[in-house]
């Protein structure tokens, strides 16, 4: 019973710090595949938080989560963040807080593509984005 136990612990602590490691270079992704202007990989989810890496090569629309609060961080690239009434630069390092009905939009002003880490709560499942007219 001890070493099934033992077992079993190892097997959980391992693919924890498996996981970990992999959190940890998330500026090292590669998008899988071509696309024209936004990728997403999805990271992790489960019913209290939706995590993805977004690659976003020109911009994305404004538009606000009518049941989600986001907080993104900057992996790579530059860009131009709408937030509400407020424009500002973005950089690698930089973290947004998007309160749950903020209008938040991004246009890209790198060459590379603006890479983010997105977490979202509650659980995203890409019914909850209303685009904005401007």
């Amino acid at each position: 019973m001890t070493k099934t136990l033992l077992k079993i612990f190892l097997f959980i602590f391992i693919t924890h710090l498996a996981f970990s490691q992999n959190l940890t270079q998330l500026a090292k992704l590669k998008p899988q595949g071509a696309y024209e202007n936004v990728k997403v990989q999805k990271i992790y989810s489960d019913k209290h938080t939706s995590s993805f890496v977004i690659w976003i090569k020109k911009g994305v629309k404004p538009h606000k989560h009518l049941k989600h609060t986001e907080q993104v961080y900057i992996l790579a690239g530059k860009g131009m963040m709408r937030l509400n009434d407020q424009t500002f630069p973005v950089k690698k390092g930089d973290w947004i807080a998007i309160p749950q009905g903020s209008v938040h939009a991004v246009k890209v002003t790198s060459r590379k593509p603006l890479q983010v880490f997105s977490v979202q709560t509650p659980q995203f499942l890409g019914k909850d984005r209303v685009f904005v007219k401007e």
